[in-house]
């Protein structure tokens, strides 16, 4: 750590993207709780529509509104929001033309639909519009109203195109509304504000597309943050019994004779050989996990460590990773 509080002093927009299965909505809720922490307002967006953040929390499915959703430690308060394009696309229409009414006319005729489905771009502006908005949000006092947006986004597969709006909507419009409202979302998206975070596991497709995500994001300007290495498991021996066992040095003779001195003499030679066979699995996937992390270590960018949750992920254990995250100079 340097003299900065936190490695992302001065970021205001948190953009989390992953591999399917990664965990990527999971490490999202953390940050924000970590964000939060010590009184802090922190806004959790999700865009997918799969109400991913209320089934996290345990809440009932949110509606297209900010809401608080959680205390995070030592104070602070997280507020999230579920964009719902449909909803953004009439506020849209409200904000640039007066056409609400209409807007909602349009809806029930499949307009809505039909624009975001023959222009996808269009509807990335939408959603993306929604979250820098906030970002920019201020109050009477002239203060942000946020202090930290985290963007649960899309996959690592499809993040530069969303994030890359103006390219995305150029073929829709070079000049007017759509075309000023996708410079403004450029202009926060490619900011220092901004930092796109990758949740990978220690498995070699996880981290390839990781690597791949990194290198498209910088190709196309944006800017890459952190790289949050969810489910490690610790080793359960030392390392050179690990490495004994990757090269099948493993003495299965000196087990038995242990378990048979602890008393288990019955079935110690199969139970040794059973033992060792696990060990030996235990000591290929910790090697497999080392030569990932040491992938990973190539990009000079900051990297967390969040653990395996036993238990699996309940709100004790989202509180868990934000504290790791904190720990870890992340928040």
């Amino acid at each position: 750590m340097d003299s900065r509080d936190t490695d992302w002093d001065g970021v205001r927009l948190h953009v989390v993207t992953g591999k399917g299965g990664t965990g990527k909505t999971t490490v999202a809720a953390a940050l924000a709780l970590a964000l939060a922490s010590g009184g802090r307002k922190v806004l959790l967006v999700e865009v997918e529509g799969r109400q991913g953040i209320a089934q996290i929390f345990d809440l009932p499915p949110l509606p297209y509104e900010e809401r608080r959703i959680a205390v995070a430690p030592s104070g602070g308060d997280v507020y999230a929001l579920a964009i719902d394009p449909e909803e953004a696309m009439l506020e849209y229409m409200e904000m640039f033309y007066g056409m609400r009414r209409a807007g909602r006319a349009l809806t029930k005729m499949g307009i809505v639909d039909f624009a975001t489905t023959v222009a996808p771009g269009f509807r990335d502006v939408l959603v993306t519009g929604k979250t820098t908005e906030a970002v920019r949000r201020r109050g009477k006092n002239g203060r942000r109203v946020y202090d930290a947006v985290v963007l649960d986004a899309p996959p690592t597969g499809r993040i530069s195109r969303f994030l890359n709006v103006t390219q995305e909507v150029a073929g829709l419009a070079r000049v007017g509304p759509i075309k000023n409202h996708s410079d403004l979302v450029s202009k926060v998206v490619k900011s220092p504000e901004t930092a796109v975070h990758f949740i990978t596991l220690l498995e070699e497709m996880p981290v390839q597309e990781t690597l791949d995500g990194i290198a498209e994001l910088r190709s196309a300007g944006l800017p890459p943050g952190g790289i949050f290495i969810n489910m490690v498991r610790e080793s359960l021996l030392p390392q050179a019994a690990l490495d004994s066992a990757v090269k099948g040095r493993f003495d299965v003779a000196e087990l038995t004779l242990g378990l048979k001195a602890a008393g288990l003499s019955d079935g110690a030679a199969s139970t040794a050989e059973a033992l060792a066979e696990e060990v030996a699995e235990h000591a290929r996937r910790t090697d497999l996990e080392r030569a990932e992390r040491a992938s990973l270590a190539q990009e000079t960018l900051p990297s967390y460590e969040l653990p395996l949750l036993a238990d699996g992920v309940d709100l004790a254990g989202l509180y868990e990773l934000a504290e790791a995250i904190r720990t870890q100079g992340a928040a």
